[in-house]
C-alpha cells in the first residue's frame, strides 16, 4: 500500500490543528481549574492550577441549588421538547412532500419565513399567549414554546430529507398491508435515522444550555432549570464565582458526554443531507 510522505506542510497543518484546538479547549481549562479554588484565589489568580482542590465547592452547590431537582427538571423538559419536535416534524414533513398540495407548499413558507423572524420581536406576544393559555410556570408551556420555536428548522430539514426516500418502498409496503402510519414509523422513520439523530443532539444543546425562555415562563423555585439555579448565584451586589462555576461543570457534564457519544450522527447527517437534499 502506498503511503503518502510526511512533509513539512502536513507538521505545519498538525500544530496549527493542535493551537486551535488548544484555543477552543481553554475555557474548559479556565471552567473546571477555577471550580476547586477558593473565592478569594480565583478572584487574584484565575489562571494557574489551585494550590489546594476545594472540592466542598460542589457539595455546596449541589446542595444549595437541590441539584437533583433542577437536573431532573431539565432532563423533562429536554427529553419531552426534542422528542416533540422531532416526531411531529418528521411526520408533517412526510406528509407535505408526499401531498404536495396547494395548502401544504404555503404552510410550509410560512413555516420557513417564520425561521427569520428574530426572537426578540415576538416575545412578548408569546408570552402574552402563554399567559391567555394559562401555561405560565408549567412544564407544558415551556415545552410547547420550544415545539413551536424548534419545529420549523426541524421540518426545513426533514423535508429535504424526505424527498428522496424512493416511493416504491412505501408501494411495496402498502402492497403488504400497512397502512399510512405503520408505513411512517416502519419505514420513513427509519431511513431519516441521520437526520433525526443530528436534530436531537442540536436541539439537546439549545434547550438543555438555554436560560432565557425558561427565565421568562418558570417562576417556581420548584420549577427551575441548571441554568436559572447557576444564575441564582448572580446577584446585584455579589457573584458567587467559587458556587456557580462548580454548578455549571454539574450542568455541562452531561449534555458534553450525550455529544460526543452522538457526535458521529451530525456528520452523517450533514454529509446525507448534503448528497440527498
Amino acid at each position: 500500500m502506498n503511503s503518502k510522505a510526511y512533509t513539512g506542510r502536513t507538521l505545519i497543518t498538525e500544530i496549527i490543528m493542535v493551537l486551535v484546538a488548544l484555543l477552543f479547549l481553554s475555557p474548559f481549562y479556565f471552567l473546571f481549574v477555577n471550580s476547586v479554588k477558593t473565592f478569594g484565589e480565583i478572584m487574584t489568580n484565575s489562571a494557574t492550577w489551585p494550590a489546594v482542590f476545594q472540592w466542598e465547592n460542589f457539595s455546596r452547590a449541589w446542595s444549595l441549588t437541590n441539584f437533583p431537582l433542577v437536573f431532573t427538571n431539565s432532563l423533562i423538559v429536554t427529553v419531552v421538547s426534542v422528542i416533540l419536535v422531532a416526531i411531529i416534524s418528521a411526520m408533517g414533513a412526510y406528509r407535505m412532500v408526499r401531498h404536495n398540495t396547494r395548502f401544504n407548499r404555503i404552510f410550509f413558507l410560512i413555516l420557513i419565513a417564520s425561521m427569520v423572524v428574530p426572537f426578540q420581536s415576538i416575545m412578548m406576544p408569546l408570552l402574552r399567549v402563554v399567559n391567555e393559555l394559562g401555561l405560565t410556570n408549567t412544564r407544558t408551556g415551556l415545552v410547547m414554546t420550544y415545539l413551536g420555536l424548534g419545529g420549523p428548522m426541524a421540518l426545513f430539514l426533514f423535508h429535504g430529507f424526505v424527498k428522496s426516500i424512493p416511493l416504491e418502498i412505501e408501494e411495496a409496503a402498502t402492497v403488504d398491508g400497512c397502512n399510512r402510519i405503520s408505513v411512517f414509523f416502519r419505514i420513513v422513520l427509519p431511513m431519516l435515522k441521520p437526520m433525526l439523530m443530528t436534530i436531537i443532539v442540536l436541539n439537546c444543546l439549545w434547550v438543555w444550555n438555554d436560560y432565557l425562555l425558561p427565565s421568562l415562563i418558570l417562576q417556581s423555585p420548584n420549577l427551575r432549570t441548571i441554568p436559572l439555579a447557576t444564575f441564582s448565584f448572580f446577584g446585584e451586589y455579589s457573584k458567587q464565582w467559587d458556587l456557580a462555576l462548580p454548578m455549571l461543570v454539574m450542568g455541562i457534564a452531561p449534555i458534553i458526554i450525550f455529544f460526543l457519544f452522538l457526535q458521529r450522527y451530525i456528520v452523517e447527517g450533514i454529509a446525507a443531507g448534503s448528497v440527498k437534499g
